[in-house]
């Protein structure tokens, strides 16, 4: 008999995909009598799910473990299980072992079927680690469809092949694998019998679905698939590379019936040269074609991107473009960065590094025009109403409600709770760079 009393609490940083590998490892202890809790003192279990896409992500990291000492030393009895990309590095283990001795159990990405196992030897006692070279065992864990949950995210692919000059996702992810048709789709109808209203696709690289498996479907396929799902409300994606997106998916968009009008778009940089030295495998050029064609087959389609500033060899000319190209193309919103160093990536070692102020002035200035591009965008939305799925209270106002829109815009509205979990019709009455404030129309479902 399980001790009803043990709880899990769960620490994630990174990608939407280390979110899901976190809700996959939450899903695995349940099955040994853990149940959830948001108040890390009041757990049994901690898990740490690790990103290491950047340094200064690996230094924050290592802090948040430390941290976790104090908790061991007052409760001798607590787990804690360390996990994810940055663990998946040759030689992390090792390193961390001496600043940590107080972690129980060190794994990486490839080993998640084979935590059960090694949180049933912690139990006992036991410290563990367990980090497999590759991918070639390891076995799909998806989570349970929690009754009532509004939205999840499912993978359905693993893996990179890309091996853009700047990322460390391959290393520590490997290369590019897509699972089954019939693996997905019934784990979407699990989760449709089980409350859930969104599901978002995740993949490195979700385009090139299927290409390399040999079966015989594309993402395209796998999209009209899901679409035929009863009670998904919205299907969305990501992330997107620009090299592999096809007519025939924006089509697959523009002619679904539950399949939102978002597309994740990265371009990363609008220097020809840039692109090159990122091995981004397009041109500018080919890029704002692709744009080009979403609009013309789906009008209303909202785009996003990441942009980094700052690569080695980027000119002062070579940012310029950059900001032209988010002149010329309306992103509703952009992720951006500043370029620095990966260690085991290709770019940590290119020549002509920028300085930091340099990175940072022109972080700023992207910064203040995708802003202002974002606002006229999202002021063109004002006295319009859209579809909204409503997803709960205003983090910045408990008062107010808050869901998005197709485009995957953020709005917040008054309302009573009881929408929540509804899709409705808001009539959009005012808007700033991020948000989009509005009034409930009516109830559509």
């Amino acid at each position: 008999m399980f001790e009803k009393s043990k709880k899990v609490h769960t620490i994630t940083f990174g990608c939407q995909m280390s979110e899901r590998d976190a809700e996959t490892l939450t899903t695995i202890s349940t099955k040994l009598g853990y149940q959830r809790t948001e108040i890390p003192e009041d757990a049994d279990l901690i898990i740490v799910n690790t990103c290491c896409v950047r340094e200064s992500a690996e230094n924050k990291i290592i802090g948040k473990i430390g941290q976790l000492k104090k908790l061991k030393q007052n409760k001798p009895g607590l787990i804690i299980a360390v996990t994810g990309c940055m663990i998946q590095q040759p030689g992390m283990v090792e390193k961390l072992k001496k600043k940590a001795s107080h972690v129980d159990i060190w794994t990486g990405t490839f080993d998640y079927d084979k935590f059960e196992e090694l949180l049933s030897v912690s139990e006992k006692g036991e410290k563990v680690s367990l980090v497999s070279e590759d991918f070639k065992d390891s076995k799909e864990v998806a989570p349970l469809a929690e009754k009532g949950k509004l939205k999840a995210s499912v993978n359905i692919m693993y893996g990179c092949d890309n091996y853009c000059s700047y990322c460390i996702v391959p290393y520590v992810r490997g290369r590019e694998r897509s699972r089954p048709i019939e693996e997905i789709i019934d784990e979407v109808q699990a989760l449709a019998q089980s409350g859930c209203k969104e599901v978002t696709l995740l993949g490195q690289n979700v385009n090139s679905y299927g290409k390399k498996d040999g079966f015989g479907y594309d993402f395209a396929d796998l999209l009209k698939e899901i679409d035929k799902i009863d009670g998904i409300e919205r299907i969305r994606f990501t992330t997107s590379h620009p090299k592999d997106i096809t007519d025939k998916l924006i089509k697959t968009v523009a002619d679904s019936k539950h399949i939102c009008e978002h597309f994740h778009f990265p371009f990363q940089a609008g220097s020809n040269k840039i692109l090159k030295a990122m091995n981004r495998k397009y041109t500018r050029e080919y890029y704002l074609e692709r744009v080009e064609q979403i609009f013309k087959i789906i009008p209303e389609a909202r785009l996003t991107t990441d942009i980094i500033v700052g690569f080695p060899g980027e000119t002062e000319e070579d940012f310029e473009q950059t900001l032209d190209l988010v002149r010329k193309v309306p992103f509703s919103q952009a992720f951006t960065f500043m370029f620095s160093k990966r260690s085991g990536t290709v770019a940590a070692n290119l020549p002509d590094q920028v300085p930091l102020e340099v990175k940072k002035y022109r972080l700023q200035r992207l910064m203040e025009l995708q802003n202002s591009r974002s606002l006229e965008w999202r002021r063109k939305m004002i006295n319009k109403e859209y579809e909204v799925l409503v997803e709960g209270p205003s983090k910045t106002n408990a008062e107010l409600l808050s869901g998005r829109t197709r485009g995957n815009e953020l709005v917040v509205f008054d309302g009573d709770p009881e929408l929540i979990g509804k899709l409705i019709m808001v009539k959009i009455k005012d808007a700033n760079s991020w948000t989009l404030f509005g009034s409930p129309v009516k109830i559509l479902k």
